[in-house]
Parts: structure tokens; C-alpha cells; sequence
């Protein structure tokens, strides 16, 4: 859901902030005043073209930032770009200079406008009167049907990444020759290189120490008999002054017991001493000064260095790149036999995939036929006549594969009688283009709401901008009731000029213009009560309210509720 809108010295705006709430999100206000440049700034946020036109006059940049409720997709978006999560919300911020270049925040981090597009289907569909974003791709419109009834495309899914795991292999097996043999060469050489040093995990450490200690032989051993002198073996040694120092102890404890325990920590202490000394004394008549071995360390030192310079950084890394190219040349040497069985797997992959897509071509292809009338008869509600279908095209050469089935959905209108039906996206209106939206996403919520289970996410703000162009009356009605309908279940921003729309409101924003300073200023203002009474009394009569303006006004309010 989206939390809060923010723009600064953007067109004609010098500072707006706009706080929205779940369910229906009107935007009112006099021609002119700006109500869209709030949606356009929003279509910005979600990856829409910038221009140096959209900073205001006598400001060196805009900026315009927006918070949404974090959402498990979105997150999955961040951090896949390596951008870090901000408690369950995510903050966009992007900032247009008037040399035309921007700079993009997510969550305060630099980003992309492709990081923006990423996460726009995740967050919301802006239906702006200059663009329509993502609104009627391919992708969205089977989004649309699986949503409407409720299809998983998981069994495809999961059999097309079977059929490609198993096509790459044997795309690799199948490479040119020349590039095979030459990888044989290196794959053989480099595995006689490892194999020949043979290492074992670990060796590399222990050499070292055995290596420090035969470097250092003479020191260590004088050190050693050192520390065994001055613990156990001198006239003044630490056992000989422990040993005197117990005898007094022992005599003080015959006539005083509070010595006892002193007595027995002393006989503790010359045991370690005794252990110490033994230890060390062992320690020094095993080292062995020895050349030969010092060299012959260091040889094989040299040799696990160049290896792990080469396969490493660790001698584990090594022994696996041996492990996996010795799996490497088993499969070359056996490529033949390989191929026959990786041919046999992938035409039983084959063959479920198919039998997964055509599944799915099915239930789609039934599915297209009650969504079709639905939506023509939603979109005939909202004073037009049209003929609607939704076509499914499945394509079933290899090329044409995918992990969500091989069908081509395409949504087809003829708005006016006696023409062919055509893509949605080739509509003139943006009026028309936004209500064929409404309707379509009425139609889908409807047939949704019958499943307890929805596996097909659609984005979780839909905004609409001016989507009562050419109508009025009970078709307006019917628009404000469509809209209501569909915003509880997700949230709905709408820009309108119809009181029959804005009544439907659960929060109404009023868009106006003020002058301050010889400058012309849009601001965002949220209505309570009364004052939605008076925008909608303003927006039957005009400027002047009338006393039946104001009725009507209450009237609306009241059979909206």
C-alpha cells in the first residue's frame, strides 16, 4: 500500500505531501490545479521517463519521493540488487536536475531506474493520461487471467526448469570439437597437475608449523632445557624453593590447621611445576635439526602454494576443482553414451512440459471465455459499447517455452460497431484505456474473491488518472461504485472531476492553487467531512454554492455509505 506521497519543485508544485489510506484515494480539485502532476510524479517513482521540463521554474532540482509497504516480492527485488530492507517499508526518491540528468534512492541507497521498474510491478499500476505503465504487456494481461481464476502455473514451472537444466547440458556436451579437445588438453593437464602434488586437506598448516619449528631447531631447544633447568633441575629451581617452602607449611599446619589447605594448593603447584618440566624436557630431546627435511618442507610448501594460486585460495578449493574436473573429462570421455541418456531424459522432460502447458493452455482457454463476458459487461457499465475477448495463443515450437506455460494471452476491443477487434493498447483515449482497466480489474477481483487461495499476486495500488472522461450521470455512478468495489481489496488512487465518483471517497484529497510572492503554488489538503460536503456541492454547481448544490451534496455522501 502506498503510505505517503512527497514532491518538491516539481512542474507547478513547490511542496506537496499527500498521506493515503488503505481503500478508495480520490483526488479532487479545479482544472489546472495539478491533480495529475500527483499521478505523474507517482508514474516517475515507478520507473517513468524524467525530462528537465518537470523541475520548476527558478529551482535547480526536483525531487519527489514516495513510501510503500514492503512486500515479500519487493523484498526478494532488493535484494537482488544488493539493497538493504528498511522495516517493512520502502522509500523511493528521485531527484530530476535541470541539466536533464537524476540521480535514484531505494531505501536511501543509490539505485537505478531499473531498480525502480523492478519493483513498480510489485507496488503499484499507474494509469497516467500520459503514459500507461506496464499496464497492458503481455505479462500483465496473463496475470490477469490466472488471477481470475486462480490457475498456478507451478507444475510448469517446475517442468520447464527441468527441460532447461537438462538442454544446457547437453548444449555444452554438443559445443564445437575444436573447443572440446582443447578443453580435454586443459582439463587433463590440469588434473595431472593436481594429482601429481596429491594434497590432502589441512597439509599446507601443518607444514608450516613443522616448517617454523626445524627453521628455529637451536632456539627452541635452548629455550626448552632452559625452562626445564629453572623448573626442576638447578639448585634454586622453582620445585627445589617449592619443596623447602612445603616443609614449612606442613610444620606450621602440625600445630595451626588453618595451613592445611595452603599446604595442599603448594603440593598441587609443585605437581604442575613437575609436569611442566617433564613436558618441555621431552619437548627439547625430540627436536632433530634436520636440513634434509627443512628442504624437503619447503619444496612441498612451494608446490600447494602454486596450486592454490592456480585452483584455490584453500587446498579444500583445490581438491574439489580436481573432484570436479575429473567429473568433467568422465563425461567428455563418455559424451557419446552421456548424450543418449541426457537425449532420453530430455525428451521425458519434454514431454511433461507439454503436458504441463497444455494443461494450463486448457484451463486457460476456459477461463478466457467467463472472464470475457464479465468484462464486457463491466466495461458496458461505464457508458461504453464494446465488444471484448481475450485471446490465447499458445505457441508450442521450444523457442516460445517458459517457466508460466507457452501461451500468448492478448486482451481484444472494438469500441465502437463494426470494427475489428484490436489490442487494448492500441485504444486512442486514456479515458477509455483507464475504465477498460477498471472494469477488467473488477472483473478479476470478482472472480478471485470465489477462491480462498489467490497464488497470483497483482500489485497492491492501482492508481487511475481522470477515468471519468465522456461520461457522467448513472455511468459515473456505476464508476464510483466499480472503484469502491474494487479497493477493498487493494488500494485505489483516482483523479476524477464527478461528484458521483468522489463520494465514494474513504479519503478525499483536494488539490488547489494558491499565489504566494507573485507565485502560482499547488497543495494537497485532506477533507473531513464538511468540507467533502462543500467539494462535491462545489463540483455539481462550480464556484458558487447553492443551497440545493449543498443538499444534493449530503445526498451523495449519504447513498454512497
Amino acid at each position: 500500500m502506498l503510505l505517503e506521497l512527497r514532491a518538491e519543485n516539481y512542474a507547478v508544485i513547490d511542496h506537496a505531501i499527500a498521506v493515503f489510506g488503505p481503500g478508495l484515494n480520490l483526488l479532487t480539485g479545479e482544472t489546472g490545479a495539478g491533480k495529475s502532476i500527483l499521478v505523474d510524479a507517482l508514474a516517475l517513482l515507478m520507473g517513468g521517463k524524467s525530462s528537465s521540463n518537470m523541475v520548476r521554474h527558478g529551482a535547480d532540482r526536483a525531487v519527489v519521493a514516495c513510501v510503500f509497504e514492503s512486500t515479500p516480492g519487493a523484498e526478494a527485488t532488493l535484494e537482488a540488487n544488493g539493497i538493504d530492507p528498511e522495516g517493512g517499508e520502502i522509500i523511493l526518491r528521485r531527484e530530476i536536475l535541470q541539466n536533464g540528468k537524476g540521480r535514484v534512492y531505494v531505501n536511501n541507497q543509490p539505485a537505478t531506474v531499473g531498480v525502480l521498474r523492478q519493483l513498480a510491478p510489485e507496488l503499484a499500476l499507474v494509469h497516467a493520461q500520459s503514459e500507461t505503465l506496464g499496464a497492458f504487456d503481455a505479462a500483465q494481461q496473463r496475470g490477469l487471467l490466472d488471477r481470475y481464476a486462480d490457475i498456478s502455473t507451478d507444475s510448469v514451472s517446475e517442468a520447464f526448469h527441468r527441460w532447461s537444466a537438462i538442454q544446457r547440458k547437453i548444449d555444452e556436451l554438443e559445443q564445437d570439437e575444436q573447443d572440446r579437445l582443447r578443453m580435454v588438453d586443459l582439463w587433463s593437464f590440469q588434473q595431472r597437475e593436481i594429482s601429481g602434488v596429491n594434497p590432502a586437506e589441512g597439509e599446507d598448516a601443518a607444514l608450516e608449523v613443522e616448517r617454523r619449528v626445524l627453521s628455529n631447531a637451536e632456539k627452541l631447544y635452548a629455550a626448552a632445557m632452559s625452562a626445564h633447568e629453572l623448573l626442576y633441575e638447578s639448585g634454586t629451581s622453582a620445585e627445589t624453593t617449592l619443596r623447602a617452602a612445603l616443609k614449612q607449611l606442613e610444620e606450621l599446619a602440625r600445630f595451626d590447621p588453618q595451613f592445611t589447605e595452603q599446604a595442599q594448593q603448594l603440593t598441587s603447584a609443585r605437581a604442575a611445576v613437575q609436569d611442566v618440566s617433564a613436558t618441555v624436557r621431552d619437548y627439547a630431546e625430540g627436536i632433530q635439526a634436520s636440513p634434509e627435511r627443512l628442504a624437503e618442507i619447503e619444496d612441498r610448501l612451494a608446490a600447494l602454494d602454486r596450486l592454490k594460486r592456480k585452483y584455490g585460495p584453500q587446498l579444500a578449493d583445490v581438491i574439489a576443482y580436481e573432484a570436479d574436473v575429473a567429473l568433467k573429462l568422465s563425461e567428455l570421455e563418455n559424451r557419446d553414451e552421456t548424450l543418449k541418456t541426457l537425449k532420453g531424459d530430455l525428451a521425458a522432460a519434454a514431454s511433461a512440459y507439454e503436458s504441463a502447458a497444455g494443461g494450463l493452455s486448457a484451463l486457460r482457454t476456459a477461463a478466457a471465455k467467463e472472464l470475457e463476458k464479465q468484462a464486457e459487461a463491466q466495461i458496458n457499465d461505464l457508458a461504453m459499447k464494446v465488444r471484448f475477448a481475450v485471446r490465447i495463443t499458445p505457441r508450442q515450437q521450444t523457442q516460445a517455452w517458459t517457466d508460466q506455460g507457452w501461451d500468448t494471452v492478448e486482451c481484444l476491443i472494438a469500441t465502437n460497431s463494426g470494427e475489428p477487434l484490436k489490442p487494448l493498447d492500441e485504444i486512442a483515449s486514456g479515458g477509455e484505456m483507464s475504465r477498460v482497466l477498471l472494469a477488467l480489474k473488477v472483473s478479476v477481483e470478482d472472480g478471485a474473491s470465489h477462491s480462498k487461495s489467490r497464488k497470483t499476486q497483482m500489485p497492491r495500488t492501482l492508481v487511475f488518472d481522470e477515468i471519468d472522461i465522456g461520461i457522467g450521470g448513472r455511468a459515473a455512478e456505476a464508476v464510483g461504485r466499480k472503484l469502491k468495489a474494487l479497493s477493498e481489496s487493494q488500494q485505489v488512487l483516482c483523479v476524477t472531476h464527478l461528484p458521483q465518483i468522489a463520494a465514494f471517497a474513504d479519503q478525499h484529497f483536494l488539490i488547489e492553487k494558491r499565489e504566494s510572492q507573485g507565485r502560482t503554488k499547488t497543495g494537497v489538503r485532506l477533507l473531513e467531512l464538511p468540507q467533502r460536503t462543500e467539494e462535491l456541492a462545489r463540483m455539481l454547481s462550480g464556484a458558487k454554492l447553492t443551497e440545493g448544490s449543498l443538499k444534493n451534496a449530503e445526498q451523495m455522501l449519504q447513498s454512497s455509505r
